[in-house]
């Protein structure tokens, strides 16, 4: 599938990106390609487990580490989506030959 995505700038984010089902959300207009691929693999893992899903387990793995490791930038680095994505961010192939649920095995 070589579905990218629309990149939408919306200044006032909080954030460099985010991958919000159709959408990528891009704090600057001129995103890097290796904050593109990023958002791009959550944009996989959406469609694969659903939109509602993918949501209601990133906000439940959130909860986890964060009482695991009591701060919140290292629970965010360490939800298995966001291992996945930046894992392979630098790999611009990477989505071509991504498995099925691949983020499981960052879990």
């Amino acid at each position: 599938m070589k579905f990218r995505g629309f990149c939408v700038n919306v200044s006032f984010l909080w954030v460099e990106g985010m991958a919000l089902f159709p959408f990528i959300l891009l704090r600057h207009k001129h995103a890097g390609r290796f904050l593109l691929n990023h958002e791009r693999i959550h944009l996989r893992q959406q469609l694969e487990m659903g939109i509602i899903l993918f949501y209601i387990w990133y906000f439940a793995e959130y909860l986890v580490r964060l009482a695991q490791y009591r701060k919140h930038y290292l629970a965010y680095l360490h939800i298995s989506f966001e291992r996945e994505a930046y894992s392979h961010q630098a790999d611009l192939e990477y989505l071509g030959r991504r498995r099925f649920w691949a983020f499981c095995r960052y879990i």
